[in-house]
């Protein structure tokens, strides 16, 4: 029998004595298949005696089994062979597949492995108990509807899809699973041009003002100490009246404002990134500049960063009061890699009375000043490092003059 496999069929379909089969015209290979007892199985049929089984009827609607069926089906004209890889991915579920298989190549070739695993578990509870070959199209849509009516905005369960999307990817590349189980699952629909957060003049100037008066207050804090000891006779603490500055927070948010780079590119960042003087090169004038090296950016591309009056004079101070740090510019304690300054962060943005305002988005509020200072999208995009300009186009906005000049050129001259 030949016929295209709808809600509308499978619903008529009556049990006969002997087992029959529906083939769908519109995919070659596309069959359910009616028992006796009335039970219903989609299978993809890929060759003289091969079928996969897709699942039952009562279980999986119509187009999702196409949809299913025809990605079996493009697999095998590619030369898998889904019975094979089927056999292969009942050996690993999700969660053994993460652990075993994923987790060791993500830590040596990723640039945020721990945040990519952490995701993928925290986010997909339900999945990690499923084996690889029983992950489909119509599980990840049960699971997006619910993370959205749960309240998640569309752009993180984007994100979340997408590490998703990229370890099943690797799963195919090495041979655990045939085909990706989400070549046909789309992204959700989201607003790429959302609102830019940056800082208005009033709100800046508070951000500058709370991070003195933290100054201070460590400065103060040190004396009350330090005259504490002195009592005592025990040895005074370093003099942090002496220096520029009194911890790392704000060296960092200053050159975060001036240079637009991203947290762990700033946490990466190591003194031998950081020209401090003018250099010719090539016949051509170099100015003093940060480079954000490949293994740390977002893009994997190595990018230079012109380094303005006050940027370089902050890193000029603070190498002067740290000429013990030799490799990172912002180092932790002993020395290893910051990882965490959300605490010391948030704290000022208190203090400043600033609401909804993220470390990246000092990022933006880089851009966006750029963008209304009539600097050219083009160049606003160089510097931030973006893969593509569509990125950088959500800036666009913020350039009123160049909006304005567009539309005068309607009127005629008259």
């Amino acid at each position: 029998m030949r016929s295209a496999i709808t809600v509308d069929l499978v619903k008529s379909l009556a049990r006969e004595d002997t087992p029959y089969e529906v083939h769908d015209p519109r995919l070659k290979g596309f069959l359910l298949r009616v028992q006796p007892s009335g039970v219903m199985t989609y299978y993809a049929q890929y060759g003289r005696g091969k079928r996969c089984k897709i699942g039952r009827a009562d279980a999986v609607a119509p187009s999702v089994a196409f949809a299913k069926a025809k990605t079996v089906l493009a697999g095998a004209a590619l030369g898998n062979d889904p019975a094979e890889a089927g056999k292969e991915a009942k050996a690993h579920t999700l969660r053994s597949f993460l652990e075993d298989v994923y987790e060791p190549w993500a830590k040596a070739s990723i640039r945020t492995p721990k945040n990519t695993l952490g995701r993928l578990r925290a986010n997909f509870p339900d999945l990690q108990k499923k084996k690889l070959g029983d992950i489909n199209p119509w599980v990840v849509e049960k699971w997006r509807t619910g993370r959205l009516k749960a309240g998640a905005k569309a752009t993180t369960v984007n994100r979340d899809l997408d590490d998703l999307r990229s370890s099943l990817a690797k799963a195919v590349e090495w041979k655990l699973i045939s085909v990706h189980p989400l070549a046909g699952v789309k992204r959700s629909k989201a607003d790429d041009n959302a609102i830019v957060r940056y800082l208005d003049d009033k709100e800046e100037e508070r951000l500058r003002a709370a991070l003195d008066a933290r100054e201070e207050r460590f400065r103060a804090e040190r004396d009350r100490a330090n005259a504490w000891r002195a009592e005592r006779d025990y040895p005074a603490m370093p003099d942090l009246r002496r220096v520029e500055y009194a911890d790392y927070l704000k060296p960092m948010v200053l050159l975060s404002l001036n240079t637009g780079i991203r947290r762990g590119e700033l946490f990466s960042l190591e003194w031998r990134d950081i020209k401090f003087q003018e250099e010719m090169a090539g016949g051509r004038r170099v100015p003093p500049q940060l480079t954000v090296r490949g293994q740390s950016a977002k893009s994997r591309k190595v990018r230079h960063v012109p380094l303005n009056a006050e940027a370089l004079t902050v890193l000029r101070s603070w190498r002067a009061q740290r000429p013990d740090s030799d490799v990172l510019v912002f180092p932790g304690r002993k020395g290893a890699r910051l990882d965490n300054i959300r605490k010391a962060w948030l704290g000022v943005l208190a203090d400043a009375k600033i609401k909804a305002f993220r470390w990246h988005d000092q990022r933006h509020h880089f851009a966006s000043r750029l963008v209304m200072a009539g600097v050219s999208l083009n160049t606003v995009r160089e510097l931030l490092g973006h893969a593509s300009y569509t990125m950088t186009l959500r800036y666009a906005h913020l350039d009123p003059e160049h909006t304005a000049a567009a539309v005068e050129k309607l009127v005629r001259a008259g």
